[in-house]
């Protein structure tokens, strides 16, 4: 049977069945992860700063990891990384689940973090490596859609564990199903591709980069995370952002320098790569905010129960699950630029719109079909961004790449986040009320509301930003303009607009 599936035509569904079921958990266990945040807290006595760190610590471990882990795969075999990840990630819940206390607990979310750090930073290069370029888009329209069926399902399945089982059950609910696919991806992945032939090993990893590039973004993260709490203007914020240029300027020093970088940081000299890395950063430092604030004016000035919150933020949700796919599929007909540029124009539409007409009051209705919107058009732009991205670099650095891909979405969600409540609490306490989203109730709506608007619009900008970058970045070369940029894959030949595929034997083309 497994000698039927390696000569399938079908052998890449097998694939994106493999390692999108490890996605989907990975997604869920975030969730579900939320949901039991109460529970642990009243179980260990403890107070929410410390329990958030349930949280925060496995965010960090994945955000500071995943580079190093994405250039890991490329160079020893993307599929042994991968399913030694999954392995640290089985073990990490067994850990989780058994924890004794709140340290414990936040231990084994970090080795839980290195795991699926493992795990997100090849999972994507490990697919589209199994379809042939023509079918690029919809491969990752295809993972879009297992990422928001996740995200749907994780609070459900956590709700249902938390209140059947307890909430050490989020994290033993990991070891049956991971086994299951550990075993699937030590049968299945890379049966027909000779690994060897997209690796590159000739010069050894790149260990400094991999120690600079971590603490950068570790500390760019908790610099900017804690901002509007420290205050921007504090010794400490000021001091670490300090220390973040200056590791930044030694990364980049060092990764120009070194025979084997890291991060091939020549690759931004791409105008795909570094006009789609930026358009992809500004598209989620758009979204974030936006899912991060609605809740509390849904809650705390509605007066709505969390799971009517929850229930109301599901079409927004499906929407990405359907036009992901979708828009994967028509950008390997008809293009990038058009998807790319109406996504991000729809979800401009609907932060300003909010900013404009959003109330104390503001119908139900309005807020869910604005949602929808933004997350149609994230839905659109999405996929076709990442597969342009991915179109100019060779598969050698398909890993890396990757891992960046994920890398923008977490630092952007960060920042989004950090800006949006900067604002919302200034104005808030421009109005003499309390500056912290805490004092968020009916009693302050009109402040809180004031603060909505002008980060809505802040949001806006960053979306329209983006789609104006979408748009310079322009669409595939023509045939006559590619000038052997040209990527023959097992599949389809000749491929326009994509770049020449380092193998052993040189460049294929």
């Amino acid at each position: 049977m497994l000698q039927h599936i390696g000569s399938s035509p079908r052998y890449k569904w097998w694939v994106f069945a493999t390692i999108g079921a490890g996605i989907f958990f990975s997604v869920v266990d975030h969730g579900s992860v939320q949901i039991a945040l109460p529970d642990i807290e009243a179980y260990y006595d403890s107070d929410l700063p410390t329990v958030q760190w349930v949280v925060v610590a496995y965010a960090l471990a994945i955000s500071v990891l995943l580079l190093p882990m994405g250039r890991l795969g490329d160079t020893l075999g993307r599929k042994r990384v991968y399913v030694a990840g999954l392995a640290i990630y089985l073990v990490a819940s067994a850990v989780s689940g058994m924890a004794t206390d709140i340290a414990m607990l936040i231990f084994g979310r970090v080795l839980q973090g290195i795991g699926s750090a493992m795990m997100q930073g090849l999972a994507m290069a490990m697919i589209i490596s199994s379809f042939p370029a023509r079918e690029r888009g919809k491969a990752l329209g295809s993972n879009m859609s297992v990422v928001g069926s996740g995200a749907i399902a994780g609070p459900a399945l956590g709700g249902l564990l938390v209140s059947a089982l307890g909430w050490r059950w989020v994290f033993f609910i990991n070891i049956p199903f991971g086994i299951i696919i550990m075993i699937a991806s030590l049968l299945i992945l890379e049966r027909r591709q000779p690994e060897e032939e997209e690796r590159d090993n000739s010069k050894g990893f790149d260990w400094v980069g991999a120690a600079l590039s971590g603490a950068m973004l570790l500390l760019f993260l908790l610099v900017v995370g804690n901002g509007h709490q420290l205050g921007w203007t504090s010794l400490a914020v000021v001091g670490g952002a300090f220390v973040v240029v200056v590791l930044m300027v030694a990364f980049v020093w060092w990764e120009l320098r070194v025979p084997s970088p890291m991060l091939e940081l020549r690759l931004f000299r791409r105008k795909l790569v570094a006009l789609g890395v930026a358009a992809g950063w500004l598209s989620f430092c758009g979204m974030a905010a936006l899912r991060f604030m609605v809740p509390f004016y849904l809650q705390r000035v509605l007066g709505l129960t969390p799971k009517e919150v929850g229930l109301l933020l599901i079409p927004a949700a499906i929407c990405m699950i359907v036009c992901g796919p979708l828009s994967g599929r028509l950008s390997d007909k008809f293009g990038w630029r058009t998807l790319t540029v109406g996504g991000l124009a729809l979800s401009s539409i609907a932060l300003f719109t909010l900013a404009s007409t959003i109330a104390e009051r503001s119908p139900v209705i309005l807020i869910v079909a604005m949602l929808m919107l933004q997350s149609t058009g994230l839905g659109f732009f999405n996929s076709p961004n990442n597969s342009s991205i991915f179109s100019a670099v060779e598969r050698s650095s398909f890993g890396v790449v990757s891992a960046l891909t994920q890398l923008i979405r977490n630092s952007a969600n960060v920042v989004s986040i950090a800006l949006a409540t900067t604002i919302v609490v200034t104005i808030m306490g421009m109005r003499g009320v309390e500056p912290s989203l805490d004092a968020v109730s009916p009693q302050v709506a009109d402040a809180f509301v004031a603060g909505l608007r002008a980060a809505f619009v802040a949001l806006g900008c960053c979306t329209t930003l983006g789609m104006i970058l979408a748009l310079v970045r322009g669409e595939r070369p023509r045939p006559q303009e590619g000038e052997g940029l040209q990527e023959r894959s097992p599949a389809d030949g000749q491929r326009q607009g994509e770049m020449p595929v380092a193998g052993r034997g040189g460049v294929r083309r």
